[in-house]
């Protein structure tokens, strides 16, 4: 059936005007500029100009290594807490987490059992505390943010119990990580940087990647797209726990003994690296990158403010304006790339 040479002419008439009222795709500069890694980044670069002006060490790149790894723990359970936020939900328990996990691993150790127990008893606990996360939130609906605010505390209060007020030391042979060097780096920095690059891939490359973002998006469009949602989150939450007490066997040997408040406020610092990132907080947006290069940005604002004296009440304060600024500056910037 042949068509008439009118519709054909009102048919080219609407699709040319459709494409003169669309707006013309924006010059690769503009989209990268907007990008809060972008912004994240040249943070990085004036930040250590600046603390250059304190110390001339900061320009030493041994000196911002030897100073991250200060941070690499609270930093590599960012890079997990970035999943988590993409996805739609949030943890403010892995300091918690990794604290009482750290406190079972030491207190495993002073019994001289097999290593191998150690780790599994430090993992185990890991697992079981982000399956009781996982058991809330997904299972019963309830909100993380509450979940986990009550989680952090039963957790702080369950090493509190195990080590008491004192510490608990280490054998001298497990002590030192933070001065074994492999290629150069410091060993909790490579092992940040390897679990880095690991999650990148993992976020950016594959379809599970994909399905985190479809989740913290819109859940419902992505439980009808076939997406199983809720297997998704209980996974994230479970490798939250995992990573917690990972963490905690790091900061063990770094330190030589641990008290039950190891990590105690890190809970903001994690947030911070993820928002600094351009994570947004509703879910998602984000990126690995982002959140790597506000650990190392975090890095380099502690120390600089530990270089020029601040006191610690002080630093906190810095901190949490920093935080409200970055979800405001990320709300903006993506509200921004939405129109």
């Amino acid at each position: 059936m042949s068509t008439s040479p009118d519709i054909d002419h009102a048919h080219k008439s609407v699709i040319r005007s459709t494409l003169a009222d669309a707006a013309p795709p924006r010059p690769l500069w503009s989209v990268i500029l907007v990008r809060p890694e972008t912004m994240t980044f040249i943070l990085l670069v004036l930040a250590i100009i600046a603390g250059g002006q304190l110390s001339p060490y900061f320009l030493d790149i041994r000196y911002i290594l030897d100073s991250f790894t200060l941070t690499a723990e609270l930093s590599l359970l960012a890079l997990i807490l970035t999943l988590v936020i993409i996805a739609g939900e949030i943890d403010l328990s892995p300091a918690s987490a990794m604290a009482l996990s750290a406190c079972l691993f030491a207190y495993a150790m002073s019994f001289e059992w097999p290593m191998w127990i150690c780790v599994a008893i430090a993992i185990g606990s890991g697992l079981v505390m982000g399956a009781i996360n996982s058991i809330l939130i997904i299972g019963l609906q309830l909100p993380s943010i509450i979940v986990t605010i009550g989680t952090l505390t039963l957790y702080r209060g369950l090493a509190q119990v195990i080590a008491g007020d004192k510490s608990i030391r280490v054998p001298e042979w497990y002590i030192g990580i933070d001065k074994v060097q492999i290629l150069g780096l410091p060993a909790p920095d490579l092992i940040f940087i390897l679990a880095a690059l690991a999650l990148a891939f993992l976020l950016g490359m594959t379809v599970w990647g994909r399905q985190i973002y479809q989740t913290g998006t819109n859940e419902t469009a992505a439980i009808y797209a076939g997406i199983r949602t809720r297997r998704i989150k209980a996974i994230l939450f479970l490798a939250t726990g995992v990573i917690a007490a990972i963490a905690g066997m790091i900061f063990i040997s770094r330190l030589g003994s641990v008290r039950y408040d190891l990590g105690i406020g890190g809970e903001l610092q994690m947030v911070l690296m993820a928002m600094l990132g351009g994570t947004y907080i509703f879910g998602g947006r984000g990126t690995i990158l982002g959140t790597f290069l506000a650990a190392l940005l975090l890095s380099v604002i502690s120390t600089g403010m530990t270089t020029a004296n601040l006191l610690p009440a002080t630093q906190l304060c810095v901190l949490g304006v920093l935080l409200v600024l970055s979800i405001i500056a990320t709300n903006f910037i993506y509200s921004r790339t939405q129109r």
